[in-house]
């Protein structure tokens, strides 16, 4: 039994060795977390691989995800149109089906690892975005999703938080509140501050809150002192002339 614990510590110490070689060699960059049950029919799918592509050419980084189907495979397929580089680690069971195997459809095998331990995954997606310098371009994007994207969303806020993360050179954290998908959380982690389980503005300050791309590239341009294209910035203005109709 005590040989068996050891081989099984032996085989995760080395998967998470995997991940952080695979990110050496493909640089770190911004982390996508979402649902793995939007498909292409759905509109969140199509808002995530524009926002996929857009934030690719604008941070010129790699984009990461858990290489799933749904809005992993989105995000993968916006950077993948930017001609940018994608990585990812795989997990053997998305959205209630048995995947566990080295197969992707369209990604070359090089580029991601599919991981028999959920440490392994998660230390590679924290992994992916801690700055080393002020020249790296990473960030969070926290898309709408499900428990498995919560727990992502919240251990890697907590990391923050607790500054084990982005405490010399902080790490953008998107999320992503398409059709108001987070609203009744955010109304909750509201709530949670009146209970006094988080302190006043503690959240809110940890992440931003994105009602569409426009927001998300606005922000992201300005955290990292870019300059935006004449697309980014007609549709940043097209959103607000849109809010001032609507209000």
């Amino acid at each position: 039994m005590h040989l068996n614990l050891r081989r099984e510590q032996a085989q995760m110490r080395k998967e998470i060795q995997q991940c952080y070689e695979l990110i050496h060699r493909l640089g770190r960059g911004v982390v996508y977390l979402g649902s793995s049950r939007m498909g292409p029919a759905h509109s969140h799918y199509l808002q995530t691989q524009e926002l996929g592509r857009e934030i690719a050419n604008l941070l010129d980084c790699t984009s990461w995800s858990g290489v799933g189907p749904g809005l992993m495979d989105a995000a993968t397929k916006g950077a993948l149109q930017a001609g940018k580089p994608v990585g990812g680690f795989k997990i053997g069971k998305e959205a209630g089906e048995w995947t566990a195997s080295n197969f992707h459809p369209y990604l070359p095998q090089e580029t991601y690892l599919t991981c028999r331990f959920f440490s392994a995954r998660k230390h590679g997606l924290v992994d992916a975005i801690v700055r080393s310098s002020s020249s790296d371009r990473t960030a969070v994007v926290a898309l709408p999703g499900g428990i498995g994207t919560l727990d992502e969303v919240f251990e890697i806020l907590a990391l923050i938080q607790l500054e084990r993360i982005g405490s010399k050179l902080p790490v953008p954290f998107l999320l992503m509140n398409y059709d108001s998908f987070y609203s009744k959380l955010l109304d909750f982690l509201d709530d949670c501050e009146g209970w006094g389980t988080v302190s006043k503005g503690e959240v809110a300050s940890l992440w931003t809150v994105c009602d569409n791309n426009s927001e998300a590239l606005t922000y992201l341009a300005e955290f990292y002192n870019l300059p935006l294209s004449d697309k980014d910035k007609h549709g940043t203005e097209l959103q607000s002339i849109r809010g001032t109709v609507s209000s």
